[in-house]
């Protein structure tokens, strides 16, 4: 019997799970779960990431109490950083990447190294929060503070610094940066030189499932964690849910379906072309030498959001009611900037947008839900259809994980609106794709076997097409993302 430890950090929630490996099967238990989200300082916004390892630790107390444990992993979200000086010291604190301190910094740069360049060195998609852009808002906001740096560490790698003592970076987050070569494996020298960012911050990047060694003895005394080896996952929160989608032969797509939606396919090389570059597709690095062709789209931030000004009803009720309102109604493009920004307006910034544009306006909680789900399922299908354009491969199947994977109703209208089937579950594919690489690193399944240990962790629901959308309803969507394209 094996047994590992998956540090899951989310926007809104972290957990720290056990897993072990007993004749060929995972069983995962959730020991620690605890509330993330960003924190308002003097006009910026930060994570707290000293509160987070905290709520590490305690999780990882609990964990040695079930006996030995061969391995403890992080994963988290992308792109946000901390600054490290020559004393090993955390500089600042690490700013969420809904700061608003990197607005317009897009649009500088680019009038620097111009779009199709960036794409041809990094293949990355263009998001303002991206940490390139990041790093020049740093650089021009607190210029000492990056003086002062000596290594820039994305936030998994900065938890694993602070387990190990080992300062690297796992390639799934690095290829997020928009600072990365995905086709040279390699930070981009002409990126880095036109933005003016200093490559010495920048450490050596590795591998998914390499180990970066013991657990030091302060963290082994505290936690109990005696001999423990870290092993990097995929530290892209995506990356490892991708390794756990249950998905065999091909024609599949992914719905990582959380906060944010990411959709996407697996290749076998990065795909850098006019049209992806046109469609705004990202080449990010997955496991066992892949890449996540997909598309960061938004997610369930804006039903989060409306729930939130709504006083926190749950969302069993609001997607209940959500389900009985009327199909074909109004629709929104969920990626126009004006849902980006947290705040108790969000109901009202849904209104706006179908006043705006000459829809019937929502009214009701379950109106604003049903307009937001269904306008998010849409755009699903709309990035579906662009990665067969791009690849030349029909998409069949759509595996949708992560937590939205319980939202019947929302998996209801994805399999209706794109046409294809759609198999939900695992729910926890982030934290079984964590503990997949460390088991197959630790010799505890067989390498090549994670998504055959993946098909067999938990009962998965599929979904067919039931009703179509309505001709108008298409038209009327794709007017709305065309708008939206045009003004970006």
């Amino acid at each position: 019997m094996k047994r590992h430890v998956a540090i899951d950090l989310g926007a809104s929630s972290g957990r720290v799970a056990l897993g072990t490996v007993h004749a060929g099967k995972l069983t995962v238990e959730v020991l620690h779960r605890f509330p993330n989200g960003g924190i308002p300082v003097q006009g910026g916004l930060y994570w707290d990431v000293l509160g987070l390892w905290r709520e590490i630790l305690h999780g990882l107390r609990l964990a040695a109490g079930h006996g030995p444990i061969d391995s403890v992993g992080v994963d988290s979200w992308a792109v946000d950083y901390a600054l490290i000086d020559e004393h090993g010291l955390l500089i600042d604190g690490v700013r969420h990447y809904r700061d608003a301190r990197t607005d317009g910094v897009m649009d500088q740069l680019l009038g620097v190294l111009p779009r199709d360049a960036v794409y041809e060195f990094t293949g990355i998609q263009f998001l303002p929060f991206n940490t390139a852009f990041q790093l020049v808002a740093h650089r021009q906001q607190a210029p000492t503070q990056l003086d002062r740096a000596r290594t820039l560490l994305m936030v998994p790698d900065l938890l694993h610094y602070w387990l190990t003592g080992r300062q690297v970076t796992e390639m799934t987050n690095a290829s997020t940066t928009q600072l990365y070569d995905s086709r040279q494996t390699a930070w981009s020298e002409p990126v880095l030189n036109a933005f003016g960012i200093p490559a010495h911050l920048l450490p050596d990047v590795v591998h998914p499932g390499t180990d970066l060694g013991a657990v030091q003895p302060d963290v082994a005394r505290d936690t109990g964690l005696h001999g423990t080896r870290v092993i990097a996952p995929g530290t892209h929160d995506t990356a490892s849910a991708v390794a756990a989608v249950p998905a065999d032969g091909k024609g599949w797509a992914y719905l990582s379906s959380g906060t944010w939606s990411l959709v996407g396919v697996e290749t076998d090389r990065p795909v850098i072309t006019p049209q992806a570059l046109a469609l705004n597709l990202t080449n990010e690095a997955g496991v066992h030498g892949t890449t996540r062709l997909l598309k960061n789209v938004m997610g369930l931030w804006i039903a989060q959001e409306c729930s939130r000004a709504w006083g926190n009803p749950s969302f069993a009720e609001l997607y209940g009611a959500a389900a009985l309102v009327e199909a074909n109604g109004p629709l929104i493009d969920p990626d126009d900037v004006r849902f980006l920004p947290p705040g108790l307006d969000m109901p009202a910034r849904v209104q706006a947008y179908c006043a705006e544009t000459g829809q019937v306006v929502p009214s009701t909680p379950a109106e604003i839900t049903r307009c937001v789900l269904e306008s998010l399922a849409f755009r699903c299908a709309e990035v579906l259809s662009q990665l067969e354009e791009v690849t030349g491969e029909s998409i069949h199947t759509l595996h949708v994980v992560g937590g939205g994977s319980q939202i019947r109703f929302l998996n209801q209208l994805l399999a209706d609106i794109s046409g294809r089937t759609v198999v939900a579950g695992p729910v926890e594919a982030t934290l079984l794709g964590n503990l997949l690489v460390q088991a197959e690193a630790c010799g505890s399944i067989p390498r090549g076997s994670m998504r055959e240990v993946s098909r067999i962790c938990e009962i998965l629901t599929t979904y067919t097409p039931v009703k179509k959308r309505t001709v108008t309803q298409h038209t009327i969507f794709a007017e709305l993302t065309t708008r939206h394209a045009a003004s970006t």
